[in-house]
């Protein structure tokens, strides 16, 4: 029965290929979808990932930095610096805000750097200069490729023109982008030039983060501090509930619509062979033979529908940021092997229909014709 099986498979290559390629496009569009959902859903966090701190302090109340807004007297940072446990520290100011740009406006984290900050500025920059002075931004080079900008154009900051003195990577997302400017310029466009939105703080080595969390939270006063992964996962978590939502519905809706698709394609081919089935059973084949047969054909044709979708995706994906730079994309491994454990069982399921149909026939009306 497994030879039959293979060789009624293999008889018709053109059907086989093309019920594979309707397989394959399903599993495709979950593959950019799911991809879409890791990318952004990284890219949201990319700033506090980089920045490599051990601990966050920022106003007591804030646990977070995204759609968030903190303010901390200065003098803060050097109490914060003298703390046992703290080895470097950095601050930062920081406002939601939108970026106008060739007439667009383009939400942005702005990032307020003084010019001798140790760290807390981009981590990859393309062209120009990486801390911004006085009347000076530096944009994702994403944006300014949109938005038709180089280097000496201008964007404005609320009612501010800003000179673009360099261009990063890594710094932009589909809901957002990451703007740095000059601390004394944010500070004096919402007053804060005596305070700063967030301190990072290195810790000495062997020092335990949520250790000195606790401390800096005890001896500074109207503060939190968070250990950076507690403070990175409750970013992500807001960052989610606030744009990435969306992407993950898209990715629940194509999962569905692949569901459909494989189950439709696992039904017809089995459907086709309904005749042969019920030949087969006229010869003596016992009825589980007959579920074996089935089930073996929807797993080849699920298989070589996975498989097609593998080479196709990896072969485009890294094609699409050229085409969409405004997009993010991350394929994780487990996303196929989810498609396998979800998608399998419907097939299967699905290409059980036809052979019951056949099971209760009986064999002898098939030589009446």
């Amino acid at each position: 029965m497994l030879r039959w099986s293979l060789k009624n498979l293999l008889a018709e290559p053109l059907r086989l290929l093309a019920g594979a390629m309707a397989v394959a496009i399903s599993f495709i569009l979950v593959i950019f979808f799911d991809a879409v959902f890791e990318g952004e859903s990284e890219q949201m966090v990319a700033y506090l990932e980089e920045m490599e701190a051990d601990v966050w302090v920022m106003q007591k109340g804030v646990s977070n930095m995204h759609m968030a807004s903190s303010l901390l007297w200065d003098w803060k940072v050097d109490r914060v610096a003298e703390m046992d446990g703290v080895a470097q520290t950095s601050s930062i100011l920081y406002l939601n805000a939108a970026i106008k740009a060739s007439g667009r406006d383009w939400f942005s984290y702005i990032i307020g750097l003084d010019p001798d900050t140790q760290w807390g500025g981009p981590w990859d920059v393309v062209e120009g200069e990486a801390i911004p002075g006085p009347g000076e931004a530096v944009i994702p080079v994403v944006m300014a490729r949109l938005a038709g900008l180089e280097l000496g154009d201008w964007v404005t900051l609320i009612d501010r023109e800003l000179r673009i003195v360099g261009l990063t990577r890594g710094t932009f997302s589909m809901s957002s982008a990451v703007v740095f400017v000059s601390h004394e310029d944010l500070g004096d466009l919402i007053e804060a030039k005596d305070q700063v939105s967030y301190i990072m703080v290195k810790t000495v080595p062997g020092m335990v983060p949520e250790t000195v969390a606790a401390r800096i939270r005890q001896a500074v006063d109207k503060v939190n501090a968070l250990a950076s992964a507690e403070f990175i996962a409750r970013d992500r978590k807001m960052a989610l509930q606030m744009g990435a939502e969306i992407i993950f519905m898209m990715t629940i809706i194509g999962t569905l619509l692949a569901l459909v698709i494989v189950a439709f394609s696992a039904y017809t081919q089995t459907a086709r062979k309904q005749r042969e089935l019920a030949i087969a059973k006229a010869l003596g084949f016992h009825t589980a033979q007959l579920f074996g047969a089935a089930l073996l054909q929807t797993l080849v044709l699920t298989l070589l529908g996975l498989l097609l979708a593998s080479v196709i995706a990896y072969a485009l994906l890294p094609l699409l940021p050229e085409l969409l730079p405004q997009i993010t994309l991350a394929v994780k491994p487990h996303t196929l092997l989810t498609m396998v454990v979800v998608a399998l069982p419907v097939a299967l399921l699905a290409s059980l229909g036809p052979v019951a149909k056949v099971a209760r026939v009986d064999p002898l009306l098939v030589f009446k014709r």
